[in-house]
């Protein structure tokens, strides 16, 4: 009997034969270095040093993507197990791990000099989410709460980068509020993961239930509002940026919506990307910070 999406992927491969190294790139999952620009945002300096702040941007673009590709090479085997995981290209077939490897070292390549030519401080901060991550890929994210630790790490180091980038110094709050939203991230695409595709494909979630997932949500979305709330009080050089609270609360709340509908993604940034009151929420909260920072 014929596989329909077996023979879609032969003919995919056939016919673009750069599409699978693309798709090997992850785009989707390039919002996450929007995090990068936080530092020049808030620190009223975005239009004046966007040149850097777009070269760090792509940087980490490249540098994330080359980690995805490797964690990729790693899972092939545990992802032709996932429903959705196994139409990625290596375990699907359309690119091969020789291939990946080679496009993965491609990538280090060009984002290693490019990082540099930034500044000594931004390469040195981007290599350490890169070895930080390879750990992530081949050991911490087997690790019980270490996993959601890293992934939030990650988000942290992109903020850090945005700052080194244009060499301006960053709010302890910033970091304060970026730990908790992104643990709050993790833990729910944990939640998701653990109610869809269960332990078959991720070892760690045997150590999770739903019942400690949904305190950590409640926890953390609390602390989350509380945060950004002191942050706008004492951070900021007005009390105007407290006209943005109601957006986050409403985009963490519609997000726990999400995380409570069997049918998300386990992704964030798939959730962001599809689901349209989300997106026009943060869309909103972005005019509305750039609008009350800089005038």
């Amino acid at each position: 009997m014929c596989d329909p999406e077996g023979t879609s992927d032969t003919i995919s491969r056939f016919h673009n034969p750069w599409l699978g190294l693309v798709r090997l790139m992850r785009p989707k999952q390039w919002i996450k270095n929007g995090f990068l620009l936080a530092g020049p945002v808030f620190a009223g300096v975005l239009f004046q040093t966007l040149a850097p702040s777009l070269q760090g941007f792509l940087a980490f673009c490249l540098v994330s993507s080359s980690v995805y590709v490797i964690n990729d090479i790693a899972d092939a085997d545990r992802d032709r197990l996932h429903p959705e995981k196994r139409k990625r290209p290596i375990p699907s077939g359309a690119v091969s791990p020789r291939v990946a490897l080679l496009f993965a070292v491609l990538l280090t390549v060009v984002w290693v000099p490019l990082a540099a030519f930034l500044s000594w401080r931004f390469a040195a901060v981007t290599a350490i989410y890169f070895f930080v991550n390879l750990a992530y890929s081949f050991h911490l994210k087997h690790v019980f709460i270490v996993d959601a630790m890293i992934v939030a790490f990650g988000f942290i180091m992109r903020a850090w980068a945005g700052a080194v980038a244009v060499n301006v110094a960053i709010s302890p709050w910033l970091f304060v509020c970026t730990l908790l939203l992104s643990l709050f991230l993790a833990f729910g695409k944990r939640r998701t993961e653990l109610l869809t595709t269960g332990s078959d494909h991720r070892k760690v979630l045997d150590s999770y239930s739903i019942e400690l997932l949904d305190q950590f949500l409640s926890i953390l979305s609390g602390s989350t509002i509380t945060a950004y709330s002191l942050y706008t009080f004492f951070a900021t050089h007005n009390y105007n940026m407290m006209w943005t609270i109601p957006f986050v609360i409403y985009g963490l709340f519609r997000y726990l919506y999400l995380v409570h509908r069997t049918d998300l993604s386990g992704s964030p940034e798939e959730a962001i990307l599809t689901d349209r009151p989300l997106l026009t929420n943060l869309l909103l909260w972005g005019v509305a910070v750039i609008c009350l920072v800089y005038a």
